[in-house]
């Protein structure tokens, strides 16, 4: 079963290949190991400080990870909870840390009118939806992006929730307005193209195989050709293998899943009578938006396993009917998974290490907005523009111990359902404002 996005789109106008794999020895300014929005997104910035000698090397094709298969929201914030980056970096850092993602959302509207980028893009904020009868839960969280993030989420009541969810599971909301959706591979692929009409060469099916460092430059191989490069950037995400170890081991590549139905039509509003993206308050939360041709796009669940779509669709349509037992007999067309690549500390990790390589990495859970942070910092520190902010140092290349780190990872996973479903069953804790 394909994924929607795939489904959706034609790749290389056409062509047999829109970026053919390297070949030959050449020199290039910066080398960019990974084909998804960070690698992409580094490179267009450079492209667009004037840095046009860079090489963006991708082993499958562009936007084949995470960056082609998510959600889909764009949206402020990190996976790391906002009073955990507070309580982490405190006032002034946290929301300096913050507010990149949100000027991230902005430059990303920019960059979709500046070059053309025609990804379906839905301008329609995002709503939070609590699962829990207790209001508290929102109050504290609106308190928490006002009073220290300069950000004013939008309370929903229960009946106005009600109206525009067809759910009895939610009880109120938070709408975040400066937020859109849209379709992430088509985008991915929009800069990819605005990247390399400003000079920047791409190509696929360059897996690299060797990474050295000759005195003062690196040499970057791959099975038919060979790069000389100044800087390497390493932005693989959760599929990079046995190409840069410090990188690869301080991120854990976690499956995630996401489904989309056939066109519901009409019957779309039976369900969703909005054009927002909704998540819930839950650790392990559901997460779906509306798509324009009427379908319902669902995402959720976190594994250490890949999984074969049928599987995938089973058990998001479990969780779809939890919420819209009115879809009973929708059909699912399409399912899919993908590896993202998570921190420990559940950031992203941004920066340079000890012997000179760049790195971006560990978007999993918020992607969109932070991995194009990645790209404008890495590509302001590699052009002389700024350094990448100290806080990010905090944020460091943490090593997860491979499968001792996926194990803990499920186990951890596991807990917070239960506490979750513990949580939702307890009468209803009322407090007032």
């Amino acid at each position: 079963m394909q994924s929607y996005y795939e489904s959706t789109v034609t790749r290389s106008d056409g062509r047999p290949s829109a970026y053919a794999p390297l070949t030959g020895r050449r020199s290039v300014n910066v080398c960019i190991i990974g084909g998804g929005l960070a690698g992409l997104s580094t490179a267009l910035g450079l492209a667009e400080r004037g840095v046009t000698d860079v090489a963006v090397l991708e082993a499958e094709e562009v936007g084949f990870g995470a960056s082609g298969r998510n959600g889909g929201f764009v949206f402020g914030g990190y996976s790391l909870d906002c009073a955990d980056l507070l309580k982490t970096l405190g006032p002034a850092r946290a929301r300096e840390l913050y507010t990149l993602t949100t000027d991230a959302v902005d430059l990303m509207r920019k960059r979709i009118r500046r070059y053309r980028i025609d990804c379906d893009v839905t301008d329609a904020g995002v709503i939070l939806a609590n699962w829990f009868d207790e209001p508290a839960r929102l109050d504290t969280q609106r308190r928490l992006m006002r009073d220290s993030f300069g950000v004013e989420w939008e309370p929903m009541a229960a009946a106005e929730l009600a109206s525009q969810l067809k759910t009895n599971r939610y009880h109120g909301g938070l709408f975040e307005r400066n937020a859109f959706h849209f379709h992430p591979l088509k985008y991915v692929l929009g800069v990819a193209s605005a990247a390399a009409n400003a000079g920047v060469q791409i190509h696929e099916k360059s897996p690299v195989v060797r990474l050295q460092l000759e005195g003062s430059d690196f040499v970057v191989h791959t099975p038919h050709g060979t790069l000389e490069a100044r800087h390497v950037v390493m932005a693989g995400g959760g599929y990079a293998r046995n190409v840069y170890p410090r990188v690869e081991r301080a991120v854990l590549p976690i499956a995630t899943y996401v489904m989309a139905t056939e066109p519901l039509g009409a019957r779309l509003k039976d369900a969703m009578d909005t054009r927002a993206a909704v998540y819930d308050t839950r650790f392990a939360f559901d997460y779906y938006r509306p798509l324009p041709d009427t379908r319902i796009l669902w995402g959720g669940r976190i594994s250490v396993r890949d999984r074969a779509p049928e599987i995938i669709a089973r058990l998001l349509r479990r969780d779809l009917l939890k919420v819209y037992p009115q879809l009973h007999d929708v059909r699912i067309e399409h399912a899919w998974g993908g590896l993202m690549s998570y921190a420990r500390h559940k950031m992203p990790q941004i920066g340079r290490s000890t012997d000179g390589i760049w790195y971006a990495v560990g978007f999993g859970g918020h992607g969109m907005a932070p991995t194009t942070v990645s790209g404008e910092l890495l590509a302001a520190a590699i052009s002389g523009e700024r350094p990448v902010p100290d806080a990010f140092a905090a944020f460091g290349l943490t090593p997860t111990y491979g499968a001792l780190g996926l194990a803990a990872a499920q186990l951890t996973y596991t807990a917070m359902q239960t506490r979750d479903a513990l949580a939702a069953r307890r009468p209803s804790n009322r407090s007032t404002p």
